[in-house]
């Protein structure tokens, strides 16, 4: 859980600790405190910040809280089982395979080199963070890895944890042989 003074700007020292926890891969509930000191054109301000400075992490759960008035407090708790469970979530080879062909095929790859790259399969290598491996034929661009990223979490529910996916090329194989 990261703590941030909701009633001044995010630091650069914020961005530092979220860099951290991004590369380290660890689940992530952000808590805005102070919430009592933050007026209108404040929570204006900083939906703005969050929007700029927290571009990395728009998977982590945000809560407002107040430590001194007891606000909000309670949703503390469950925010961080959601992201915990998410972060050990496994899924399954067959149900994740069966998820990809249809994402794939309602939007395949973009052309890379004049050939359109095919996904062949997926697993997911490990959890704490889940991570997932796609094995294809060739490179898929890092946009195409993204929404493959964000329809995963809309798909099975990656709340508050980071998704890693990595590729595997498979190597062509020498047909003189």
């Amino acid at each position: 859980m990261l703590l941030i003074d909701g009633s001044v700007p995010i630091t650069e020292q914020d961005q530092r600790v979220i860099s951290m926890i991004v590369e380290s891969g660890r689940a992530l509930v952000i808590a805005f405190n102070k919430w009592d000191l933050v007026d209108e054109d404040r929570r204006h301000e900083l939906g703005r910040e969050v929007d700029r400075d927290l571009l990395r992490v728009p998977w982590a759960a945000r809560v407002n809280i107040s430590a001194k008035t007891g606000r909000a407090v309670q949703k503390l708790v469950p925010a961080m089982e959601t992201a915990l469970e998410s972060w050990d979530k496994r899924i399954s080879t067959g149900r994740l395979n069966t998820w990809l062909k249809e994402v794939v095929a309602a939007t395949p790859p973009p052309m890379r080199g004049g050939r359109l790259p095919r996904v062949m399969f997926a697993t997911q290598a490990a959890t704490r963070p889940p991570t997932f491996v796609l094995f294809t034929t060739g490179f898929l661009e890092a946009g195409y890895r993204r929404f493959l990223e964000r329809k995963l979490r809309e798909e099975f529910n990656f709340d508050g944890s980071p998704v890693r996916i990595s590729v595997r090329v498979r190597e062509k194989r020498d047909r003189r042989k």
